[in-house]
């Protein structure tokens, strides 16, 4: 067919489709939205001196936190590092900070404004920094879940328990539903004090850790685990399944934690011989199986730590964290590399780079306050509620 003849298609990106390109804004989603105001230039050499004069210029009005996962361009900016959970503890625990700046992602943020006081403010410098695994499911897609369990008769046996990992739309159908949050170090006990609620467990969104606490922690069988798919008709599981089951765990992944295959584990014990394999929960099941050491970000970090010089590790999390500890442990004589040979940094966390950061603190420096993370009271007052579950925890 030729130029003349091709018929003129009136084709409109969708809102997905936008969000992903960074345009539109959807405040509900954790994917991308457009950054308002102009943006300091990647080259600028006077970066890290604007970003100093602004932090220095707001003194105590501002509190920034760094996610163990940011680059090391953010992170020497940061007032603490942490995982997520930790960071917004810091943060409420700052009550004469006005201002808390979440090197992070939009869910931590959410985290962050529940645990922190009226007058404090959070603030993301990129409100694209979203998370794939919380965008796995959204509080339509559980509510319809939570039907289906309600006609296949099992619901009131079912308890929520939801990674930290999620929106705080996800926390607070957590907290009406009776349910409580999880992180990576505590899901086990989570998971025990969910059973003591209740016949059966709800795990969203991320399906490897749920079943890797279960199997591997707490001795149940792959088979007492269903996979619940929210894309599926009844989540592709059938009523007798949802009986059976104790585990029904969300069909949600970490995008970055989910690459590692067992392909991964057995060629970097071929090329590092003696090597140690310590991977997050967020893997793959066959991928914990095959490890020799399994734990959450503050778990890797101590481990490394408590290690003896000249130990060999092979490490299964971010590559912005790897790359930090091998250089921090280099000096004594450990070798630190990444599981995989591909290359894979958490894309959305890297949204978070130094010229969003100097925007966003001189912005605040100069009065203006930009990108404001706010969650809604409702929907706080529920979430808050999961959380404090959480932290009642023996």
């Amino acid at each position: 067919m030729t130029t003349a003849q091709t018929p003129q298609l009136d084709v409109q990106p969708s809102p997905l489709a936008l969000l992903l390109l960074g345009r539109g804004a959807d405040p509900r989603s954790e994917r991308g939205v457009e950054c308002p105001g102009d943006l300091p230039e990647p080259s600028d050499p006077d970066l890290v001196a604007r970003a100093r004069a602004a932090k220095e210029k707001l003194g105590s009005k501002v509190f920034v936190l760094g996610h163990h996962y940011q680059r090391d361009e953010v992170i020497q900016f940061a007032d603490v590092t942490g995982d997520s959970f930790k960071l917004a503890r810091d943060a409420a625990a700052r009550p004469e900070a006005e201002y808390i700046v979440f090197c992070g992602v939009h869910f931590m943020a959410e985290s962050a404004d529940i645990l922190t006081s009226d007058d404090q403010k959070v603030v993301l410098p990129d409100l694209a920094a979203g998370c794939s695994m919380a965008d796995m499911a959204t509080a339509e897609q559980v509510a319809e879940c939570w039907d289906v369990l309600t006609e296949a008769g099992v619901a009131e046996q079912v308890v929520p328990v939801s990674y930290m990992n999620s929106s705080a739309d996800i926390k607070a159908f957590t907290g009406k539903h009776g349910g409580t949050i999880c992180t990576s170090s505590n899901a086990e006990r989570a998971l025990e004090w969910a059973f003591q609620q209740g016949e059966k467990v709800l795990f969203l969104p991320d399906q490897h850790l749920g079943r890797n606490t279960a199997v591997r922690d707490m001795g149940m069988s792959l088979e007492d685990c269903v996979l619940y798919n929210p894309h599926k008709p009844n989540g592709g599981l059938t009523a007798e399944q949802l009986r059976d089951a104790k585990m029904i765990l969300w069909r949600g992944h970490c995008s970055v934690h989910g690459r590692f295959s067992l392909e991964s584990v057995e060629d970097v014990r071929e090329r590092v011989p003696g090597v140690n394999v310590l991977v997050h929960p967020e893997c793959r099941h066959e991928v914990v199986a095959a490890a020799d050491y399994v734990g959450s970000t503050e778990y890797i970090i101590k481990t490394l730590e408590a290690a003896p010089a000249g130990s060999k590790w092979a490490i299964g999390t971010e590559l912005n964290l790897v790359r930090r500890l091998a250089n921090r442990f280099a000096p004594e004589g450990k070798e630190i590399v990444f599981l995989d040979k591909t290359v894979c940094f958490c894309s959305t966390m890297n949204r978070i780079d130094l010229p969003h950061l100097v925007w966003t603190l001189e912005s605040l420096a100069e009065g203006t306050l930009v990108n404001r993370i706010e969650v809604d009271r409702e929907t706080e007052a529920f979430a808050k509620l999961a959380l404090e579950r959480m932290l009642a925890l023996p």
